[in-house]
């Protein structure tokens, strides 16, 4: 079940708030997901499983009250097969890079990246809430994004058969209403 609503917007599966204090730099750090979150994110992710769940990560401060974060994700997921629908185990293992900055400088880089002058690409910025970062949304975005588009079971194909398909469009197509009342 998806946690509660706040402001008309679904709050995010993960929440995991970290003081800016508590920011220790280099220190390695791990975070786990308890039942609740892990149900959540498998409803939202269409999983059929979701184990082992463990973030791993370094926080480095940075000029102008920027955090840097370095860290890895790992999990066990169960997909299901977009051919024969059969589940399809799979590991996940990436590395996360991130920058957490205060609100008024990512508002000065938008401010930039409307400026068509301004060309090129980068990895944006998470926001600093205060005096915390939350790394929930970045973990639960790191895991959507690392899943498998079209999980496919080893050995499965698809046998695509068009047959004589030109023939079959003009007998079923949607203009073929209108060709048989053409022939009236």
């Amino acid at each position: 079940m998806i946690q509660s609503v706040k402001d008309g917007l679904q709050l995010p599966p993960l929440i995991r708030k970290i003081k800016l204090v508590e920011a220790d730099d280099g220190t390695e750090k791990t975070i786990g997901i308890d039942e609740s979150e892990r149900t959540a994110m498998m409803d939202l992710l269409d999983l059929g499983a979701l184990d082992d769940v463990e973030f791993v990560y370094r926080l480095r401060r940075g000029g102008g009250r920027r955090i840097h974060l370095s860290g890895r994700l790992r999990a066990g997921v169960v997909q299901t097969c977009v051919v024969t629908l059969d589940p399809v185990p799979a590991a996940i293992d990436v590395p996360v890079e991130a920058e957490f900055w205060p609100p008024e400088k990512i508002a000065t880089l938008q401010e930039q990246a409307d400026d068509p002058a301004e060309t090129g690409e980068m990895d944006w910025p998470e926001p600093i809430e205060g005096d915390a970062i939350d790394l929930g949304p970045l973990i639960y975005e790191t895991l959507a994004t690392s899943l498998d588009p079209y999980p496919k079971k080893p050995g499965a194909h698809f046998d695509w058969s068009e047959g004589n398909a030109d023939e079959q469009m003009t007998q079923n197509g949607p203009f073929a209403a209108l060709k048989s009342l053409k022939n009236s």
